[in-house]
């Protein structure tokens, strides 16, 4: 066993050093030169060294022999890192090259001090951890009992914790501040503008499904005398090959979609949005393919389709142009031309559109002159709907095996 160990441990440690310098390498081609040749290779010992680590990490729950003051940073790098670099991508993602070479650099000088300090110097020999450095002892109840405690009571609820935290924190960076991620709730936050000849807009961030509750208030809210500028993208040329709906995800937590609950009155009602034809090519086809993964479900063919269409570097960029830019730009112009007939104007858009419009509407003038919070999905709401569509699929299940069971007849 003592062997055995001895080489797990010696290719772990391998693993993490080779995928250490690869990184780097890559990284440095990457951020100096725009050369991905090493990319695919540092793929194949990332995973690799993920792998290896977690077989160490549970190795050293089952026994004590293993150095845990070696190969503890070893095998919680590569998740530690990750979630470090949350919240930094979170506000620096322009930055995230400059940011994977520094972590690289990490890398390399703790995958060369652990080494140093296996090896008793910079001799190396094979195997990199001989079994003279183990511990003697091949198992305790004692460590193996703190090992679990400690990964369930401690690790896990911190990096939920710390999820939630990072989540919200995204939440509030990326929608300006127009949605909020709370412990219990999902806010947004509706905002309204101030011209200097008295005429306002009113800015409503919406999200695809909500509680039913949401949309009624919201639609409540809106003042009999505005013009209310629509969302939706409309499809003359039959360009998209599957309707995208989200009534089923909808129905599973409990909530309702937005296109069949949110009903402003038709009279004050424009559509505001762009034709799918107005897109590019590439973001057509990636669209047709994520809706119908959408739709259909995941599986290996249309998995690779879209893995295949979305490899495309300039594909981000012209993404955000399609479905931010062009719809923001055309949108602004709606507004514009409403504003010399209509004193209230009602933006109930996504909350993705909400800061790009703020901004613009901002610099021509209007300021902000009030605000008000919704509560757009309670998660007692969900929850109650999660337990309530197990209880459907039990109660489903148990009528299956019950053949004498017989249902009323329905007339």
């Amino acid at each position: 066993m003592r062997k055995l160990v001895s080489i797990i441990l010696t290719l772990c440690l391998g693993a993490f050093l080779a995928d250490a310098v690869v990184s780097l390498l890559d990284d440095t081609l990457l951020l100096f030169f725009g050369n991905h040749i090493l990319s695919a290779i540092r793929g194949i010992l990332w995973f690799l060294a993920v792998v290896l680590a977690m077989v160490t990490y549970v190795l050293m729950g089952l026994t004590p022999m293993i150095p845990k003051r070696l190969f503890v940073p070893v095998t919680l790098f590569n998740p530690v890192a990750l979630l470090l670099m949350i919240p930094v991508l979170i506000y620096h993602f322009d930055r995230n090259e400059w940011i994977s070479w520094g972590i690289s650099i990490g890398q390399v000088w703790l995958a060369l001090s652990i080494c140093r300090l296996v090896l008793g110097g910079w001799k190396f020999h094979w195997p990199l951890v001989a079994e003279a450095s183990l511990g003697s002892r091949s198992f305790g109840w004692l460590n193996s009992a703190g090992f679990l405690m400690l990964n369930i009571f401690v690790l896990l609820p911190a990096v939920v914790l710390y999820l939630a935290f990072c989540a919200s924190l995204a939440a509030d960076h990326f929608s300006g501040g127009f949605l909020a991620l709370r412990w219990n709730r999902i806010t947004v936050q509706t905002r309204k503008y101030l011209g200097h000849d008295g005429k306002t807009i009113q800015l409503v961030p919406m999200i695809h499904i909500a509680d039913f509750d949401f949309y009624q208030r919201i639609s409540q809210s809106f003042p009999t005398n505005a013009v209310i500028l629509l969302e939706g993208v409309t499809d003359s040329k039959n360009l998209l090959t599957n309707e995208l709906s989200y009534k089923k995800t909808a129905a599973s937590l409990g909530l309702v979609e937005q296109v069949e609950k949110f009903q402003p009155r038709e009279q004050l009602s424009q559509r505001a949005d762009i034709d799918v034809s107005q897109f590019s090519p590439a973001t057509i086809v990636l669209l047709n393919q994520v809706i119908l993964i959408h739709s259909k479900g995941l599986n290996a063919e249309n998995l690779f389709q879209l893995l295949q269409n979305s490899s495309s570097p300039m594909l981000e960029k012209q993404l955000f142009e399609d479905l931010l830019t062009k719809r923001n730009q055309h949108l602004l112009q709606k507004i514009q031309a409403e504003l010399p007939r209509s004193d209230i104007i009602i933006v109930p858009w996504g909350v993705a559109h909400m800061p790009g419009i703020a901004g613009e509407i901002q610099k021509s003038g209007f300021s902000l002159v009030q605000s008000r919070e919704y509560d757009a999905i309670l998660f007692r709401s969900v929850w109650n709907g999660l337990n309530s569509r197990q209880n459907e699929t039990n109660g489903s299940k148990q009528r299956s095996l019950d053949p004498g069971r017989q249902e009323p007849e329905i007339r």
